[in-house]
Parts: structure tokens; sequence; C-alpha cells
């Protein structure tokens, strides 16, 4: 077990040099410039007169795109040992700081939100595969797959219109994550406050990975209750309960979990639909904000750390595998 710990860890240096690599040819290949977009605002605020060669240069060099892709490569690639991930293009402030200062809030919204689908899709999974066909059953798959059929932004212009003051109710505030002086009020008031501004945002970020996780849940449970052993612990006599989550919900488990490490980096990445609909300065409102202006210090900085996220989602639920299941050994 420690020895294929070593070498997963040891197989995520080369595999992030590869996906950095692609990473950064895609963003450099992709259309638009950030050395145009700036002589076009240039060029607006000096009426028609076309922009000198010079400064064209000048601006390229003051980007570091004057020189081949492979040295801007190697020297962003140097920065990131250390993790510097340069200064943003926009504003010319550190890319880590950028990060820092709207992690935070993506981290309070998709935190929330992962730990509603799993404390609710678990359950439900479990309850639908022991009551397999039955009328409730049918009745919980149908209002899960209507859920997952529905736009997370159509939805949360329906709560906004009825919930949020529009022309019905107005119960739960539908702009930002905290209300006007928050920062002054007493920390328990302050945490309330917070979390009434985070339900809207997290259950249009919750109910569609709540019907897809929930019916992974249903059809692993339902494979699993098939198989011979749970037919021989019936024959011993021990009770459904004990059968379903002592031996059976473990191995349903299995999928669940690699779905897990898959949604490490969603934690950090955001939402840029809801973020954008509910003002939240988060993640994903930066990200699409990097890719309009064409900021590739940010843009990489936000992917590599996604990168760098996913595979350690996966060796992580590598290393749960042999803690739900025993039976599972690594040569």
């Amino acid at each position: 077990m420690k020895a294929y710990l070593l070498r997963r860890m040891l197989l995520v240096i080369p595999t992030f040099i590869g996906i950095s690599l692609i990473t950064f040819l895609v963003v450099q290949l992709a259309p638009g410039n950030p050395v145009f977009l700036k002589l076009r605002q240039a060029e607006g605020t000096m009426g028609s007169r076309s922009v000198p060669q010079e400064i064209i240069e000048q601006t390229k060099k003051l980007y570091g795109l004057d020189r081949p892709l492979y040295v801007q490569y190697v020297r962003w690639l140097g920065r990131l040992c250390v993790l510097d991930f340069g200064n943003s293009y926009k504003d010319q402030r550190p890319v880590r700081t950028k990060i820092l200062e709207v992690l935070p809030v993506t981290l309070q919204l998709n935190v929330l939100s992962l730990l509603v689908v799993y404390l609710i899709s678990i359950p439900l999974g479990v309850y639908s595969a022991t009551h397999e066909r039955s009328v409730t059953d049918k009745g919980i798959t149908l209002s899960l797959f209507i859920l997952y059929s529905l736009p997370s932004f159509w939805v949360a212009m329906l709560l906004m219109l009825f919930l949020g003051g529009g022309r019905h109710l107005d119960w739960f505030p539908i702009f930002g994550i905290s209300s006007s002086g928050a920062e002054q009020m007493p920390f328990g008031q302050w945490m309330i406050d917070r979390l009434w501004h985070l339900v809207l945002p997290v259950f249009c970020l919750s109910y569609a990975g709540l019907a897809a996780l929930s019916r992974f849940m249903r059809a692993g449970l339902v494979d699993v209750v098939r198989q011979d052993y749970i037919r021989t612990a019936r024959a011993y006599g021990f009770s459904e309960r004990v059968i379903v989550y002592k031996y059976a919900m473990r191995n349903a488990l299995i999928p669940i979990i690699t779905l897990l490490g898959t949604l490490l980096p969603a934690l950090i990445g955001g939402s840029v639909i809801i973020e954008s609909i509910f003002s939240i300065p988060g993640m994903g409102r930066l990200s699409f904000e990097a890719i309009l202006s064409r900021d590739y210090p940010l843009i990489m900085g936000i992917l590599s750390i996604s990168a760098f996220l996913t595979l350690i989602g996966l060796i992580l639920s590598d290393f749960l595998y042999a803690l739900i299941d025993p039976r599972i050994k690594f040569e």
C-alpha cells in the first residue's frame, strides 16, 4: 500500500507537467490576445490614430509575449515551483493574491453544496435500492430526473422571482454573500447572515448533483444486494439493516468515492452561472473575467490548481478504496 501510494505520488509530477504543457498551448492558441485588447482600448482613447509599432513591441515585452512559447512556458514552470503564478495582465496584481481573495467564498459555497448532496443522496439512494420498484422508488426516481433536467440558471431565476422579493415572497437575499455592515456583527449573527445568503445558491448548485449521485448509489447497491455473499448473510439470519449497512453498502460506495475524487477540484472551480446570477465574488466569476480579458497568468493559475487537485483527488480515491473495502489490495 505504501509503495503504491509513493509511486502514484511520484507519477503526479510528470502527469502535471504534461497537463500544464497542453493547457499552456491551448490557452496561447486560443483566439484573442491581451496585447491587442490593450491596444484596442488605447486606440479608442486616442481616437482614429493607429498605435505605433514601437508601442506594440513595448506592450509585448511588458507581458513577456515577445519570447518564444517554449521560453514562456519554462519561465512560468520555474515560477510555479515556488508557487509564483506571476502577475495579472489586467491590473498587474499577483495572481496568487487574486485567487486567495475569492477562494474562501467559493469554498464556503461549494463545501456546503457538497455536504448537502452527499448527506441527502446516499440515504435516498439506499432507500430506493432497498424498496426497488415500489411506488415510492418510482416517485423518487421521477422527481430526481425532473430536477436533473432543469437548467440551473432557470431555477435560479425562478427562485429569485418567487422567494427573493421578485413578485411574491421576500424570504432570501439574492445579492452577494453578506448584508451591508455584516463585518460589524457578532460572530453568531454574522454566520446566520452568511448562511441565509447562501441558501438559494447552494440549492442551485446541489439539486443536479443530488439527482445524479443518488442514482449512482441506488444502482450500485441494487447490484451488490444480488451477490451471493448477501444471500449467505441472509441465510445466517442477519437483520436487513445489518446486511445493507454493514456488508452491502461498503461495496456500493466505491463508485461514490470515485466521484468524490473528481469533485475535489470543483471545490475551488466555482460556478460561473450561479456566481454571476447571485453576484457572488468567487472563483467562477474570476475565471470568466480572466477568459474575457485573455489574462493568461490568471487562467493558467486557476487551471493549474484545478489539475493538481484532480490528481490528488484520484490518489485520495485509491486510498479510500482500501479503507472502505479491505479486500482491495494494491500491488
